[in-house]
């Protein structure tokens, strides 16, 4: 929709930031990631499925850029058109894409969202700790939802391919965890084991930097709700957000520093 609104704008640039932007950082740099997994597998009904959706989506792709980068699209359509079903002689006389809210998945589109944000966080530890990105390392999760819970089934293969993870283990409320690296999705920590992992000063480094970028978010959020002006002429829904993002810094600040203290007594 917002790429539409875009071109009916005559902003150009906004409509092809906003193609790039779903071509790169979804349907290539995770979609396309994420299906390999599933073309890999066994189910060949998960395999067909994952072919017409990719194939799909390309061809609507090719659509909504076709506006901007004509001769391009037109050379790859012709390639795929005939792959995803569409039996025309010129993209030109396709009819431009048009977003159907209706179809909109909220429930997958967080599911999505928690397994890309989970792999991230093993990635950001991998990175940080220098950790070769092939070795297979074991997670722990603490602290696990109900929420949780019920992603972790549907998304465990992809979290133990995609990041290279040998086991996924929750404990429970009451277990003590061994002195780990940790990551957050929302409020669900992920430990790394660090015994003969993880170099101790650069945990230390790492958890230094993130509190540190915490503390300079915290006063611009309070700043901004303690502001009357703000307050009284912001959107409930746009106070609310902000409420949010402060109780998520507290939250992350609170996890981060009990880290930290750990990580200095080892």
């Amino acid at each position: 929709a917002s790429t539409s609104d875009a071109i009916e704008n005559y902003r150009f640039d906004h409509a092809a930031q906003e193609i790039y932007d779903f071509t790169w950082n979804e349907y290539c740099d995770w979609y396309l990631e994420l299906s390999k997994i599933s073309l890999q597998s066994d189910n060949e009904t998960l395999q067909r499925g994952t072919r017409k959706t990719l194939l799909t989506v390309l061809e609507t792709l090719l659509r909504l850029a076709h506006p901007i980068m004509p001769f391009i699209t037109e050379e790859i359509w012709q390639r795929v058109a005939p792959l995803a079903g569409v039996q025309a002689d010129t993209i030109m006389l396709q009819a431009y894409p048009e977003s159907d809210e209706t179809q909109i998945d909220q429930q997958a589109i967080a599911a999505i969202e928690w397994t890309k944000q989970f792999i991230l966080g093993v990635r950001r530890i991998r990175g940080e700790m220098n950790i070769a990105p092939g070795k297979p390392l074991p997670v722990l999760l603490e602290n696990i939802s109900a929420t949780d819970q019920q992603f972790l089934p549907q998304a465990q293969i992809y979290l133990q391919k995609l990041g290279r993870i040998e086991s996924i283990t929750c404990l429970d409320a009451n277990e003590t965890a061994p002195e780990s690296a940790i990551a957050l999705v929302g409020d669900l920590r992920l430990l790394i084991p660090m015994a003969g992992l993880i170099d101790k000063e650069a945990e230390i480094a790492r958890l230094e930097k993130e509190i540190a970028k915490l503390e300079k978010d915290l006063p611009r959020i309070e700043g901004k709700l303690n502001n009357p002006k703000f307050v009284d002429k912001a959107p409930a829904a746009v106070i609310e957000k902000e409420k949010e993002k402060l109780a998520k810094v507290h939250s992350s600040l609170v996890n981060f520093n009990e880290q930290l203290l750990k990580i200095r007594a080892l």
